[in-house]
Formats: structure tokens, C-alpha cells, sequence
């Protein structure tokens, strides 16, 4: 009778790891489900920010540092392979573009090229959509990271290799200026 006792247990321990552990997969895939979405949306980006680059640069010839640099920031962001890599790439990318789009207002003709409206357009349409599925992916990993760092399903991720995993954040040099009051003028 103890020996059932004992072999029961280990049954239900046995199932209940097992649960962990598939939990801890699901929320991994469901991490990387999103991200998915997102990278769509990144190549959707990466295949405007030329065009828009050639458009800026009819316009504004002697802002080539401006321009390289997004150029650059576009070119790290397609060849990164890893979720982390393209995270970093594209905080990157978001702050050329941003910069970008300030030089850009120097220019009155440039705003009202209706090429580079449409691509402005479609590129404002984009990063609102990647706001969008960043908060999914964002949600997805929360949810990732409080199970591997919980108890007890942090003992099972652990020893199966799950980390804590990143999220997708505007980068420290967008904070910083989202923090600063807008300027309006006159």
C-alpha cells in the first residue's frame, strides 16, 4: 500500500512538472507569435525608409549625415537576426527616423511633395501599428517573464533554459525625448 502511495505521488509530481514546463513553452511561442507580428510590420518599414531617404534627399542634399544615418539605422535593423537584436536595431532606426523627421520640417517644399505626404503617411500608419502590436508582444512577454521568475515554475524554467527575455521599449534616447515638453510656434 505505501508503494502505491509513493508511486501516485510521483505520478501527480510528474504531471504537474510536466504542466509547468508546458506552460512556460506556450508563453515562450506566444512571445515569439508576436513578435512575428511585428515583424511584419518592420519590413513593411524597412522597405519605406529608402524610398522616403530618396525623397528627403531631392529636397535636402546637404543633410547627409542625417540621411546616412538613417540609411545605417535601416541596414542594422534588416540584417539582425535575434528578437533582442532587432529590438536594439529598431530603437535605433525609430530614433534616425525621428530625426529625420525634424530635419524635414526645415523644408516647406518638401511638405508639400505629394510623394513624400503618401510616404509619410504610410510610414505614420506603420509605427501606429507597430505601437499597437509592441504593447501584444510586450503583454506576452510580462506574462513569459512572471512565469519564469514565479514560483514554483521558476525551479522547471531553470533547469530547461528559460530566461527572462527583453522587452520591446522605445529606447532610452525616445524617452528621453518624449519627456521634453512639445514646442509649439506661430
Amino acid at each position: 500500500m505505501p508503494v502505491i502511495i509513493i508511486l501516485v505521488l510521483f505520478v501527480i509530481l510528474a504531471i504537474w512538472l510536466t504542466n509547468l514546463y508546458n506552460n512556460l513553452v506556450r508563453l515562450r511561442n506566444q512571445r515569439k507569435n508576436a513578435f512575428a507580428d511585428i515583424d511584419v510590420l518592420l519590413r513593411q518599414r524597412h522597405d519605406l525608409v529608402p524610398q522616403l531617404v530618396e525623397t528627403v534627399k531631392g529636397y535636402a542634399g546637404h543633410e547627409r549625415a542625417v540621411l546616412q544615418k538613417t540609411t545605417e539605422a535601416r541596414s542594422a535593423a534588416v540584417s539582425a537576426t535575434t528578437i533582442d537584436d532587432k529590438i536594439k536595431a529598431e530603437q535605433q532606426l525609430t530614433t534616425a527616423l525621428n530625426g529625420m523627421r525634424i530635419q524635414m520640417e526645415a523644408y516647406p517644399d518638401l511638405k508639400a511633395n505629394q510623394n513624400f505626404l503618401k510616404l509619410q503617411d504610410e510610414l505614420n500608419t506603420i509605427e501606429n501599428k507597430l505601437a499597437s502590436v509592441r504593447s501584444v508582444f510586450n503583454a506576452a512577454t510580462t506574462k513569459y517573464n512572471i512565469a519564469v521568475e514565479s514560483f514554483p515554475s521558476n525551479i522547471v524554467a531553470g533547469n530547461f533554459d528559460f530566461f527572462r527575455e527583453v522587452m520591446f521599449e522605445l529606447g532610452t534616447e525616445r524617452r528621453i525625448q518624449m519627456e521634453e515638453p512639445p514646442v509649439v510656434k506661430f
